[in-house]
């Protein structure tokens, strides 16, 4: 087992020369670089390909991306000291956040930095889309004067359909609706009651498509949103419907919006962003009725600011130790619910640490049951199982475990994992039990967190106790017989250790029965013998948390 202190030492530890380094592959606005100059040695190299990557990032404890830069898993693997990778912007499909996790490495972006910036390109999109106003200004450059030929629609009363409800999305809406449009929105992550409240109405996705006049899209680029706009849904939409992406290329079939435009489908398009970047050879460019940016939805002066004063503090934050409020690779919780959850994270740890040294075997199945007061923090619990997972896992690996890779290293290996949210709590005010099993025993520890953040173990394999669950620990399952607790005792006396605290449990008289014993120091293996070695003791574990 290793010494928990020197693997933080380890994790957080800085270059020879006593400095964190920090490689920046692509241009950062000057207010980032200034905060990563105070905390570490800085090097701009931009426009590296990847084999030029592979060579350099063993010698950087962070890496520092735009969308320019891809982060591949063979520049990740080559990272030996690489403690997180900084994305200014809010995207990452640059970068292989499953090589990242597998590795522990925090994944960061800036999400709401640029949100203003992208919300007012899109809308910048859709008049200019609705007035063909680059169509018209290119014709008066070229001293026509051909006013029929650039009649427009007006917005106003107009059905906005936004794929995607997130922060943009909701930004988009606000807008829309003061300029008296209606908006339809899917997200199948936000509830019909908060997009009412924000003046929208929440539709499956193919309604929301059938309906709109402009239709506007705001996803992440993933398996399940890559071509999500096709041929098939774009048959469904209104004769001349308008549509926008200034989120990812490739969220719309180029090739589909491409038939759409020509046949009239499709009245107009408009396009921050390419499937292929830059887009030089798309036929997209050869229509008249698109508008196109190159990539221009984030490339305002504050949100350049913005996201690189973001990533910079996340930097910052995790070389000293600290957590990352934006990683992408780790669960995120509510900055309001943070002091509420945070204790029963770090309860959780300790039991799942705890329980690991009380098992034999491999760990095949880990069951939490989160009940009362918690159940309230449902959807937010994940966050608490991915400190179960590093604290159950962290002490039998050799590389660390943390609540970036947990759960990935536990799929990795086979384990299950289970959450259950219930009201009951067994007369506890809350409630966090842990079922393990492996190939050989099973192992259930309850715990709780009592006023002021304080924690308690209140139950170990079915016995009921009230242990504070710090400082080293003596387990052991005995024969409830008069003498067999003093045995143990005696020999802790004898070798000077002295007990700080004892918990005794039982369910009949006369059978078997459990003693926890916090002791002041560690426990030598031949001591632990010895106790296993007395009538009437069945087991005893040694426990250092």
């Amino acid at each position: 087992m290793r010494d928990k202190d020197h693997e933080v030492r380890c994790i957080y530890d800085k270059g020879r020369d006593g400095v964190h380094k920090i490689l920046v592959s692509d241009p950062l606005a000057e207010e980032g670089l200034s905060i990563l100059q105070e905390h570490g040695r800085v090097d701009v190299r931009t426009e590296l390909s990847e084999d030029q990557l592979v060579a350099i990032i063993k010698d950087y404890d962070a890496l520092v991306v735009r969308s320019g830069t891809q982060v591949t898993a063979r520049i990740i693997d080559a990272g030996k000291r690489l403690k997180i990778i900084g994305r200014a912007g809010t995207g990452v499909d640059n970068i292989d956040v499953e090589a990242a996790t597998r590795r522990g490495i925090p994944v960061v972006n800036a999400p709401e930095g640029n949100t203003l910036a992208a919300t007012e390109h899109t809308l910048a999109m859709m008049l200019a889309l609705a007035r063909n106003i680059p169509q018209a200004t290119a014709s008066l450059r070229q001293k026509q004067w051909k006013r029929s030929k650039f009649m427009g629609v007006e917005l106003n009363e107009k059905t906005l359909g936004i794929v995607g409800f997130g922060r943009i999305g909701r930004e988009i809406a606000k807008r829309a609706n003061a300029m008296q449009m209606r908006c339809v929105a899917y997200d199948p992550f936000i509830s019909a009651e908060r997009a009412q409240q924000l003046g929208v109405e929440l539709l499956p996705l193919d309604e929301v498509i059938r309906q709109s006049d402009v239709i506007t899209v705001h996803t992440p680029l993933t398996k399940e949103t890559t071509h999500l706009i096709n041929a098939d849904k774009i048959a469904i939409m209104k004769d001349g419907v308008r549509i926008i992406n200034c989120a990812r290329g490739g969220i719309i079939d180029e090739k589909a919006l491409y038939e759409g435009l020509k046949s009239g489908k499709v009245a107009g398009a408009a396009l921050d962003v390419f499937e292929d970047e830059p887009p030089l050879k798309s036929p997209l460019l050869d229509l008249e009725n698109v508008v196109v940016t190159p990539h221009l939805g984030a490339s305002t002066v504050e949100a350049q600011q913005n996201v690189a004063t973001t990533v910079a503090k996340e930097i910052v934050s995790v070389l000293h130790g600290g957590q990352a409020k934006y990683a992408v690779n780790a669960p995120m919780i509510p900055s309001e619910l943070q002091d509420r959850i945070e204790p029963f994270a770090t309860l959780g740890e300790k039991m799942g640490r705890f329980l690991i040294q009380l098992l034999e075997g491999r760990l095949e199945g880990v069951d939490i049951v989160y009940g009362g007061e918690i159940s309230q923090l449902a959807g937010n619990t994940k966050f608490i199982t991915r400190h179960v997972l590093k604290g159950l896992m962290d002490p039998i690996l050799q590389a660390p475990a943390n609540i970036i890779n947990a759960e990935y290293i536990a799929k990795e290996r086979g384990i299950t994992i289970r959450e259950t949210i219930t009201e009951e709590s067994h007369g506890f005010k809350n409630l966090i039990t842990i079922c393990t099993t492996t190939d050989r025993m099973a192992e259930t520890m309850s715990g709780s967190v009592l006023m002021k953040g304080r924690s308690r173990i209140v139950g170990i394999g079915g016995y009921t106790m009230d242990m504070i669950p710090e400082g080293y620990v003596i387990v052991s399952r005995h024969l409830d017989k008069p003498g067999v607790i003093g045995r143990a005792s005696t020999i802790l006396g004898e070798s000077n250790i002295n007990i700080a605290g004892m918990q005794v449990g039982r369910i009949n008289p006369g059978e078997e029965a459990i003693m926890v014993l916090n002791v002041d120091s560690e426990v030598p293996s031949d001591v632990m013998e010895k106790i296993r070695s007395k009538v009437g003791i069945f087991t005893a574990k040694f426990v250092k948390l």
